[in-house]
Protein backbone atom coordinates (compact mmCIF):
# COMPACT_ATOMS: atom_id res chain seq x y z
CA UNK A 1 0.00 0.00 0.00
CA UNK A 2 0.92 3.24 -0.81
CA UNK A 3 2.67 5.39 2.06
CA UNK A 4 0.32 8.60 0.92
CA UNK A 5 -3.27 8.37 0.58
CA UNK A 6 -4.21 9.52 -2.85
CA UNK A 7 -6.89 12.27 -3.23
CA UNK A 8 -9.91 11.12 -5.89
CA UNK A 9 -11.05 13.66 -8.46
CA UNK A 10 -14.45 13.29 -9.68
CA UNK A 11 -16.57 16.02 -12.19
CA UNK A 12 -18.14 17.53 -9.36
CA UNK A 13 -15.52 16.44 -6.17
CA UNK A 14 -12.37 16.22 -4.91
CA UNK A 15 -12.29 13.26 -2.47
CA UNK A 16 -9.70 14.28 0.08
CA UNK A 17 -7.10 11.54 2.45
CA UNK A 18 -8.19 12.88 5.93
CA UNK A 19 -5.53 14.62 7.48
CA UNK A 20 -5.35 16.45 10.99
CA UNK A 21 -4.78 19.78 9.22
CA UNK A 22 -8.62 19.90 8.04
CA UNK A 23 -10.04 18.65 11.37
CA UNK A 24 -11.74 22.24 11.71
CA UNK A 25 -13.48 21.82 7.72
CA UNK A 26 -14.82 18.18 9.48
CA UNK A 27 -15.85 19.95 12.29
CA UNK A 28 -17.95 22.39 10.77
CA UNK A 29 -19.24 19.63 8.27
CA UNK A 30 -20.31 17.74 11.76
CA UNK A 31 -21.65 21.10 13.21
CA UNK A 32 -23.73 21.83 10.27
CA UNK A 33 -25.38 18.13 10.32
CA UNK A 34 -25.76 17.36 13.41
CA UNK A 35 -29.56 16.34 13.44
CA UNK A 36 -29.37 15.30 10.04
CA UNK A 37 -26.51 12.65 11.05
CA UNK A 38 -27.87 12.14 14.64
CA UNK A 39 -29.79 8.89 13.51
CA UNK A 40 -27.23 6.96 11.91
CA UNK A 41 -24.32 7.69 14.42
CA UNK A 42 -23.60 6.64 17.88
CA UNK A 43 -24.50 9.66 20.33
CA UNK A 44 -21.43 11.69 20.60
CA UNK A 45 -18.99 12.08 23.46
CA UNK A 46 -18.42 15.34 25.32
CA UNK A 47 -15.52 16.10 23.03
CA UNK A 48 -17.04 15.45 19.62
CA UNK A 49 -17.52 19.04 18.42
CA UNK A 50 -14.17 20.29 19.57
CA UNK A 51 -11.04 21.00 16.59
CA UNK A 52 -9.44 18.93 18.73
CA UNK A 53 -11.51 15.52 18.69
CA UNK A 54 -11.48 15.69 14.96
CA UNK A 55 -7.48 16.69 15.15
CA UNK A 56 -6.97 13.45 16.94
CA UNK A 57 -9.66 11.58 14.57
CA UNK A 58 -7.70 12.36 11.39
CA UNK A 59 -4.35 11.14 12.85
CA UNK A 60 -5.88 8.19 13.79
CA UNK A 61 -7.35 8.02 9.95
CA UNK A 62 -3.89 8.78 8.58
CA UNK A 63 -2.68 6.15 10.52
CA UNK A 64 -4.99 3.41 9.89
CA UNK A 65 -4.30 4.06 6.49
CA UNK A 66 -0.56 3.90 6.49
CA UNK A 67 -1.24 0.52 8.57
CA UNK A 68 -3.22 -0.89 5.61
CA UNK A 69 -6.50 -1.09 8.18
CA UNK A 70 -8.98 1.98 6.75
CA UNK A 71 -9.26 4.47 3.95
CA UNK A 72 -11.13 7.47 5.07
CA UNK A 73 -11.81 10.22 2.32
CA UNK A 74 -13.45 14.01 2.95
CA UNK A 75 -15.25 15.03 0.24
CA UNK A 76 -15.45 18.89 -0.73
CA UNK A 77 -16.74 21.21 -4.42
CA UNK A 78 -13.45 21.65 -5.92
CA UNK A 79 -13.82 25.30 -5.73
CA UNK A 80 -14.01 25.02 -1.60
CA UNK A 81 -11.16 23.01 -0.74
CA UNK A 82 -12.10 23.69 2.36
CA UNK A 83 -15.61 23.19 3.28
CA UNK A 84 -16.14 19.51 3.39
CA UNK A 85 -19.62 18.44 2.80
CA UNK A 86 -19.59 14.30 3.34
CA UNK A 87 -17.43 11.27 4.03
CA UNK A 88 -16.40 7.99 2.83
CA UNK A 89 -15.01 5.33 4.59
CA UNK A 90 -13.59 1.62 4.04
CA UNK A 91 -12.99 0.85 7.59
CA UNK A 92 -12.13 -2.99 8.97
CA UNK A 93 -9.98 -3.84 5.89
CA UNK A 94 -9.10 -7.67 6.33
CA UNK A 95 -6.78 -9.63 3.85
CA UNK A 96 -5.90 -13.17 3.35
CA UNK A 97 -8.40 -14.95 2.38
CA UNK A 98 -11.12 -12.40 2.82
CA UNK A 99 -9.98 -9.44 1.11
CA UNK A 100 -13.14 -7.41 2.29
CA UNK A 101 -14.10 -4.16 4.23
CA UNK A 102 -17.01 -2.08 5.65
CA UNK A 103 -18.43 0.72 3.89
CA UNK A 104 -19.50 3.92 5.29
CA UNK A 105 -20.23 6.99 4.27
CA UNK A 106 -22.51 10.61 4.92
CA UNK A 107 -23.76 13.86 2.85
CA UNK A 108 -24.27 16.76 3.88
CA UNK A 109 -28.21 17.84 4.11
CA UNK A 110 -27.72 20.63 1.87
CA UNK A 111 -26.07 18.44 -0.78
CA UNK A 112 -28.87 15.41 -0.72
CA UNK A 113 -30.69 14.56 -3.79
CA UNK A 114 -27.88 15.79 -6.27
CA UNK A 115 -26.36 12.19 -7.29
CA UNK A 116 -22.99 13.36 -5.27
CA UNK A 117 -22.56 10.54 -2.96
CA UNK A 118 -23.26 8.23 -5.92
CA UNK A 119 -20.28 10.17 -8.15
CA UNK A 120 -18.12 9.98 -5.02
CA UNK A 121 -19.03 6.26 -3.99
CA UNK A 122 -18.28 5.45 -7.70
CA UNK A 123 -15.23 6.63 -7.51
CA UNK A 124 -13.92 5.28 -3.87
CA UNK A 125 -15.48 1.96 -5.44
CA UNK A 126 -13.04 1.85 -8.08
CA UNK A 127 -10.15 2.95 -5.85
CA UNK A 128 -11.34 -0.18 -3.52
CA UNK A 129 -11.23 -2.73 -6.16
CA UNK A 130 -8.40 -1.36 -8.49
CA UNK A 131 -5.99 0.27 -6.36
CA UNK A 132 -6.27 -1.78 -2.65
CA UNK A 133 -7.39 -4.87 -4.77
CA UNK A 134 -10.43 -5.82 -2.76
CA UNK A 135 -12.93 -8.43 -3.39
CA UNK A 136 -15.61 -7.58 -1.50
CA UNK A 137 -17.26 -4.43 -0.10
CA UNK A 138 -19.86 -4.65 2.65
CA UNK A 139 -22.65 -1.91 3.68
CA UNK A 140 -25.39 -2.16 5.78
CA UNK A 141 -28.03 0.06 6.59
CA UNK A 142 -31.01 0.76 8.63
CA UNK A 143 -33.67 -0.76 7.08
CA UNK A 144 -36.10 2.82 7.41
CA UNK A 145 -33.09 4.26 5.85
CA UNK A 146 -34.99 4.47 2.10
CA UNK A 147 -32.24 6.86 0.11
CA UNK A 148 -29.04 4.15 1.46
CA UNK A 149 -31.08 1.26 0.37
CA UNK A 150 -31.98 2.99 -3.14
CA UNK A 151 -27.93 4.21 -3.61
CA UNK A 152 -26.26 1.10 -2.61
CA UNK A 153 -28.93 -1.17 -5.33
CA UNK A 154 -28.19 1.49 -7.68
CA UNK A 155 -24.48 1.11 -7.03
CA UNK A 156 -24.98 -3.04 -7.28
CA UNK A 157 -25.03 -4.18 -4.06
CA UNK A 158 -26.99 -7.20 -3.24
CA UNK A 159 -28.66 -7.92 0.16
CA UNK A 160 -27.19 -11.12 1.91
CA UNK A 161 -29.96 -10.65 5.12
CA UNK A 162 -30.72 -8.62 8.14
CA UNK A 163 -29.03 -8.51 10.98
CA UNK A 164 -31.07 -8.21 14.76
CA UNK A 165 -29.84 -5.33 17.21
CA UNK A 166 -26.95 -4.71 14.99
CA UNK A 167 -25.32 -1.45 16.09
CA UNK A 168 -26.14 0.87 18.87
CA UNK A 169 -26.90 4.09 17.46
CA UNK A 170 -28.41 7.37 18.36
CA UNK A 171 -28.92 5.79 21.77
CA UNK A 172 -30.68 2.36 20.86
CA UNK A 173 -29.57 -0.93 18.79
CA UNK A 174 -30.84 -0.52 15.44
CA UNK A 175 -31.75 -3.61 12.95
CA UNK A 176 -29.63 -3.84 9.56
CA UNK A 177 -30.14 -4.52 6.24
CA UNK A 178 -26.56 -6.49 4.76
CA UNK A 179 -25.63 -5.69 1.40
CA UNK A 180 -22.13 -6.23 -0.29
CA UNK A 181 -20.65 -5.63 -3.70
CA UNK A 182 -18.28 -8.39 -5.26
CA UNK A 183 -15.49 -6.75 -7.26
CA UNK A 184 -16.29 -8.80 -10.57
CA UNK A 185 -12.19 -8.74 -11.64
CA UNK A 186 -10.70 -9.56 -8.99
CA UNK A 187 -7.66 -11.23 -9.58
CA UNK A 188 -6.78 -14.37 -7.39
CA UNK A 189 -3.44 -14.49 -7.58
CA UNK A 190 -3.28 -11.63 -5.20
CA UNK A 191 -4.00 -14.45 -2.56
CA UNK A 192 -1.34 -16.31 -3.87
CA UNK A 193 1.59 -13.22 -4.16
Amino acid sequence: MSLLQPTLDTPRLRLLPAQPDLAAAVLDYQRRNHAHLAPWNPSPGPLFYTEAYWAMQMRQAARSWSEGRSARFLLTPPTEPGRVIGTVSFSNIARGAFQACHLGYGIDRACEGRGLMREALEAAIRFAFDDLQLHRIQANYQPHNVRSAALLQRLGFVIEGQAKDYLFLDGAWRDHVLTSLHNPDFDSRVLLG
